[in-house]
C-alpha cells in the first residue's frame, strides 16, 4: 500500500506570513494539531504544531514553525511511513508530488489500517478493506475464513 492511498487531502495549510493568532484559530477550528507552512509556489517550508505555538515566541508562522520537515512521496510504502513515524518520533509527514504538497499522513491514518487488514486463516494471505474479501485472492477460501490481522510484536 502506498502513501497516496491513505493520505488526507486536501490539506489545511498556512503561509509563512500567517499571524500566529490565525494559525491557532486554524488548528482549533479544524480540530487538528499541526499545519504545513507553504511558500507562494506551494513548497513546504515547515510545520507549525500546537507545541510550536506554545513553546516558541513569534508573530508569524515562519517565526514559530519547525523548519526541518521529514516528508515522503505519494509512492512511499506505508510500512516505510510507519517506520518514519516511530523511529523519528514524529506525528505526521507531508506527502509530496513533484515537490509540492499533495497530502499529509498522521499516526492515526496509519493506525486506522490496523483495523482494516484481514488475514486468511487458511493460507495467511492478507487483504485490506472495511470488510473481508468474499474470497481469498490466493487460496480462494470463503470470507468467513478471514480475521483481523494482528500487528506484529514491536511494530
Amino acid at each position: 500500500m502506498k502513501a497516496k492511498e491513505i493520505m488526507t487531502a486536501p490539506v489545511v495549510t498556512v503561509t509563512e506570513g500567517t499571524p500566529v493568532s490565525e494559525v491557532a484559530a486554524v488548528l482549533h477550528g479544524g480540530r487538528i494539531s499541526a499545519v504545513p507552512v507553504l511558500d507562494a509556489a506551494g513548497a513546504v517550508l515547515g510545520l507549525v504544531s500546537e507545541y510550536d505555538l506554545l513553546a516558541r515566541p513569534g508573530v508569524t508562522a515562519a517565526e514559530v514553525m519547525t523548519a526541518t520537515v521529514i516528508s515522503v512521496t505519494e509512492d512511499t510504502d506505508v510500512d516505510d511511513v510507519r517506520h518514519l513515524l516511530v523511529e523519528r518520533r514524529i506525528r505526521r509527514v507531508p506527502v509530496l508530488a513533484a515537490g509540492r504538497l499533495a497530502g499529509i499522513i498522521s499516526r492515526s491514518d496509519v493506525v486506522a489500517l490496523l483495523t482494516t487488514e484481514w488475514a486468511c486463516t487458511v493460507c495467511g494471505e492478507t487483504a485490506r478493506g472495511d470488510q473481508p474479501p468474499e474470497r481469498c485472492p490466493k487460496c480462494h477460501a470463503a470470507a468467513n475464513r478471514f480475521a483481523v490481522q494482528e500487528a506484529p510484536p514491536g511494530s
